[in-house]
């Protein structure tokens, strides 16, 4: 079994920081998100607020990726590439996933934003992805295991008619931008790595309307349903506490352009 990091209080201290800013950024996008911009705006706004912080972009140049955000518009499932051709139009569902670098230490969040007014299916992916959050997040504590997580989602979202996509999961983060351990989306209760105090990692559904298979396209980046169905994500990082966690990009407020009543920000 891979060796899990646990963080000291001066790393959770960092972590804070960090998650702060990113959590701030994705907040700003949500603000100023119209229909008729394009995902390289997008890019440009998130850049422009990371290096304004002092701070850095982490996806920029990450194994080789070409921009400093990844957005991901309706049938994309994640690490879609920014570009000025890609608009987004009335009815589009895009998720932001920022990834702010900060004093040595990383700060990874993410929401599926409606541009305009979103179609029924688009709105039922949206807020399937974000309850299923809301459930892993509510299953985090000392001594639960990463099995419980998974279940939690899948359980809620194949109730709902939707599928959890299994090649893409969440991380251990904090120095490193994806370490130990790997946070499936599906699972099984009473599996898994244990959970213990000081573990940080990211719980990051990705939920489709349609199957839950993926396919790459010839950018090596850009995943997108094999179907072509919606595809919805949210994400936090999370610090693992003695009695439950602790968001380390919670927001201080509701997110525009987003319409969802989720409790944990």
């Amino acid at each position: 079994m891979a060796l899990v990091n646990i963080a000291s209080p001066q790393d959770i201290q960092r972590m804070r920081v960090v998650g702060k800013m990113a959590a701030e950024t994705l907040m700003l996008v949500g603000e100023k998100l119209v229909a008729g911009m394009s995902t390289e705006d997008i890019d440009r706004l998130v850049r422009e607020d990371t290096l304004r912080r002092g701070a850095k972009c982490a996806p920029l140049h990450y194994h080789g990726f070409p921009k400093s955000v990844c957005t991901s518009i309706n049938d994309v499932v994640c690490h879609g590439i920014p570009a000025p051709d890609a608009i987004l139009k009335d009815g589009d569902i895009v998720n932001v996933d920022v990834t702010t670098l900060y004093d040595g230490y990383h700060g990874d969040t993410s929401a599926t934003f409606y541009v305009g007014k979103p179609s029924e299916g688009a709105r039922r992916v949206t807020e399937v992805s974000r309850k299923c959050l809301d459930l892993g997040i509510a299953e985090v504590r000392d001594g639960a295991r990463l099995g419980d997580i998974g279940a939690a989602i899948q359980e809620y979202a194949e109730a709902n008619g939707c599928s959890v996509v299994r090649k893409f999961v969440g991380h251990g983060i904090g120095k490193k931008f994806h370490d130990e351990p790997k946070v499936s989306h599906i699972g099984k209760r009473g599996t898994g790595v244990r959970l213990r105090a000081g573990m940080i990692f990211t719980i990051e559904p990705m939920i489709n309307l349609g199957d839950y298979e993926v396919d790459i396209l010839d950018d090596d980046w850009t995943a997108v349903t094999h179907d072509g169905s919606l595809s919805a994500q949210f994400e936090h990082t999370i610090l693992v506490t003695r009695d439950g966690c602790e968001l380390l990009t919670k927001r201080d407020g509701p997110l525009a352009n987003s319409e969802g009543l989720s409790l944990l920000g």
